[in-house]
């Protein structure tokens, strides 16, 4: 299991590059160098949790980079950003929808006993692994302390 979304990706590269399809070949390139690198550095083998970690990390960078093209008038540069932001998503978890990620929640902090704030980093804790990837965690903890009566 550990890997099939790495081999998933080092495929769409072998068919990006028989399409000629140049943006998406480029992108494919650079998550899995992001990908290599991280591997070379930690010396191991990551399974999908990491490597999902990493398109995480590169989808924020892409948005705060697409941010900042905007509001500089960089249009080309955003629209490069834009299609950088498609193609890595393309490789994401399914998103969780409202009622799932409310459910979590509440599942979360029942199982937690947690009664007020302070208890947040229980609740977040026992949340992370169980939405990373396919929630904003900024978002997961704002509804947090809003169930949590803040």
């Amino acid at each position: 299991m550990a890997g099939d979304l790495r081999a998933t990706i080092q495929n769409h590269i072998k068919d990006a590059m028989r399409a000629k399809d140049k943006a998406r070949l480029d992108t494919l390139r650079l998550v899995s160098a992001a990908i290599k690198q991280r591997e070379v550095d930690e010396r191991t083998e990551l399974g999908d949790a990491e490597v999902v970690n990493i398109l995480q990390k590169m989808l924020k960078q892409r948005r705060d980079s697409l941010e900042q093209y905007t509001a500089a008038g960089r249009q080309d540069l955003a629209d490069q950003e834009s299609l950088e932001i498609g193609i890595i998503e393309e490789y994401m978890p399914a998103a969780l929808d409202d009622d799932e990620l409310t459910g979590l929640i509440d599942a979360a902090i029942a199982e937690s006993g947690a009664t007020s704030v302070k208890d947040m980093g229980k609740v977040m804790g026992l949340l992370k692994g169980r939405i990373e990837g396919r929630a904003d965690m900024g978002r997961v903890s704002g509804l947090v302390k809003q169930r949590l009566g803040a």
